[in-house]
């Protein structure tokens, strides 16, 4: 069978079970990640095309085989994931020397009074230590723009905070 009779027989073969198929893989993962877990399989399942069964009932549970394949990565993935959230936890609380209760509070409260656009250029660049030209990047704005919403920023605090220029 040739390449192009291979896709039309998985053209074919996916129009029958993806129901089924994405059933089974809500069953199992929930019906949140189940249709992305659907696309992946269909993803490997044209890639391996070459290894398509050419009866009915045998391509049927290749693909079945397939998605229980996308399961197991997606399972790794989220095992990894959750490890590595931890870590990082682990890690942030035993680093973090908690400051005074009230410490900061008047320059938090100033900066929630700013628009979001406004308010995350000054974090990109207060907390995180990005220069404005990074903070632009991170937004998505050219860096004029971000440079012009960092002075209203600044402006926008000094008055918030009753800081005399």
């Amino acid at each position: 069978m040739n390449a192009r009779q291979k896709g039309k027989q998985l053209t074919k073969v996916l129009d029958q079970c993806a129901g089924d198929v994405l059933r089974y893989l809500q069953r199992r993962v929930g019906p949140d990640d189940a249709a992305d877990l659907l696309g992946d399989t269909m993803m490997v399942a044209w890639r391996r095309v070459n290894l398509l069964p050419a009866d009915a009932e045998g391509a049927r549970m290749w693909i079945f085989g397939l998605a229980r394949g996308t399961i197991l990565n997606h399972s790794r993935g989220e095992r990894r994931r959750l490890a590595l959230s931890e870590k990082i936890r682990t890690h942030v609380m035993s680093a973090r020397t908690a400051p005074a209760a009230d410490e900061g509070s008047d320059v938090r409260d100033a900066l929630s009074q700013l628009s979001p656009e406004l308010r995350e250029i000054v974090q990109l660049v207060h907390w995180e230590g990005f220069t404005l030209a990074q903070a632009a990047q991170v937004v998505g704005i050219p860096a004029p723009t971000a440079r012009g919403r960092y002075k209203r920023a600044k402006d926008e605090l000094r008055v918030a905070l009753g800081v005399i220029v």
